[in-house]
């Protein structure tokens, strides 16, 4: 079996990778989702607006932060959740980068 060789890539490249690797789960996609309609920060349980349990979700809460996609502040007894601006703006251009590359007016004919 061969390994991917990330090394070959650009630190670019293999950065926005991550939000693939990482958003490629339905429950995190969900999350991100859900904060995004938010007007605010969302202090509370997201295991009661997303069905899975507590344990799971702050799983997948803790693979969105390793990647800077939400943050987590301390508020009281109960953890506020916010989507981080920053982070955002660059997923957006990662995003904004691939739809132009397959919006040039070019076929894909692989018919032979």
């Amino acid at each position: 079996m061969t390994h991917a060789k990330v090394e070959l890539f650009s630190k670019e490249i293999q950065e926005d990778a991550m939000f693939f690797k990482v958003l490629g789960h339905p429950a995190r996609l969900s999350i991100i989702m859900f904060l995004a309609e938010m007007d605010t920060c969302f202090t509370g349980d997201i295991s009661k607006e997303i069905p899975l349990g507590r344990t799971t979700i702050n799983q997948h809460l803790n693979e969105l932060k390793k990647i800077g996609l939400i943050i987590g502040h301390i508020s009281g007894v109960k953890v506020e959740y916010c989507l981080n601006n920053g982070i955002v703006t660059k997923l957006k251009g990662v995003l904004r980068h691939i739809d132009f590359k397959l919006s040039i007016d070019k076929e894909f004919n692989c018919e032979r």
